[in-house]
């Protein structure tokens, strides 16, 4: 059975003075368009770019992570059909359209393409607490983590050409992963199977497989996950905000180190 994320083409391959044809993996990517119906009203939300495959779960992630709904409940029922997910709220649930309402097409790479404002790309997000019960991982924990991402990265392995996002607890246990072209849409992805799951966002912390930028620092911090480790480097606006909502951010763990740009407390030596 083939997988949705991955497609194939035909190719010439050249190694040195040896020229074959084969068939080549290739990471599959297409729109989804996701739209809204409440109130007796349906409407279009956005177009983004994505790896084909737990399209519900990215369209209640996406709702979710841009302020839109507050909570997997206020959703009654998500129906997949040719590249549209229709997400149906429940009878008096009002969506937060305004400012994260796309107006255009979110390509792959894009995490905040289609706002119109500045203030748009933010998405409201309450600094975290310090609450008196919080995760503390220890630091021989992180370093095991890039590899066990990479084993279970199985698109990757056959395309080479798709990122990861997984929820991991204090014992270094990746409860779920999801790959997709689009670094944002991966993150939604798993942020929505882990509140189908009811999965307390408190009690993990965030891996990513590339980089770190301001937009998935937003998302992990509307869910409330207090800590994210990336294996590559973080930017500079994402390490302003997740100072300024109290989050541990990790960068550039890999080869037994990595970086702690903020919140070292939430790491044990």
């Amino acid at each position: 059975m083939l997988h949705p994320a991955i497609s194939y083409a035909h190719i010439t391959r050249v190694t040195d003075t040896l020229v074959t044809t084969t068939d080549d993996a290739l990471a599959a990517e297409e729109p989804l368009e996701i739209r809204l119906v409440h109130g007796g009203q349906q409407q279009s939300i956005t177009v983004t770019m994505r790896s084909p495959g737990q399209d519900e779960e990215l369209a209640a992630g996406f709702l979710f992570t841009e302020g839109i709904i507050t909570s997997y409940d206020a959703i009654q029922s998500i129906q997949y059909n040719d590249n549209v997910a229709t997400v149906t709220l429940q009878a008096g649930i009002s969506p937060a359209l305004q400012p994260a309402q796309r107006n255009f097409l979110a390509n792959a790479g894009c995490g905040v393409c289609g706002k119109t404002e500045l203030d748009a790309i933010f998405t409201p997000v309450a600094k975290q607490a310090n609450p008196t019960r919080t995760i503390k991982v220890p630091a021989n924990i992180l370093h095991e983590l890039p590899q066990r991402l990479r084993e279970q990265q199985a698109v990757f392995d056959n395309t080479g050409g798709l990122h990861a996002a997984a929820l991991f607890n204090i014992a270094g246990q990746l409860s779920f992963l999801r790959e997709d072209i689009g670094r944002h849409n991966a993150v939604d992805k798993l942020i929505g199977v882990a509140l189908q799951n009811k999965l307390s966002f408190s009690d993990y912390g965030l891996l990513l497989s590339g980089r770190a930028g301001f937009e998935l620092i937003q998302k992990a911090a509307v869910a409330g996950i207090p800590l994210i480790a990336a294996v590559g480097a973080p930017s500079s606006m994402a390490v302003k905000m997740a100072k300024e909502w109290g989050i541990t951010l990790i960068g550039f763990l890999r080869e037994g180190r990595f970086n702690i740009y903020h919140g070292e407390e939430k790491i044990s030596f």
